[in-house]
């Protein structure tokens, strides 16, 4: 699971596997698609070159 900035509601929440619609491995690092609790859906950028912000920050 990891904490995520949603651009459709503006809210933080907490992303479950269960919630995952995709993942894609990227340049940058690996990237999920998901759908967030308010029904958007959203992508989320893991990994070493994530920035700070961005990184997983629970397991």
């Amino acid at each position: 699971m990891f904490l995520h900035h949603c651009t459709a509601c503006a809210r933080r929440q907490l992303i479950f596997p269960s919630q995952f619609t995709g993942v894609a491995s990227t340049g940058e690092g690996t990237e999920v698609a998901f759908t967030c609790w308010c029904g958007e859906e959203q992508a989320h950028l893991l990994g070493r070159r994530a920035a700070p912000a961005d990184r997983m920050t629970a397991a």
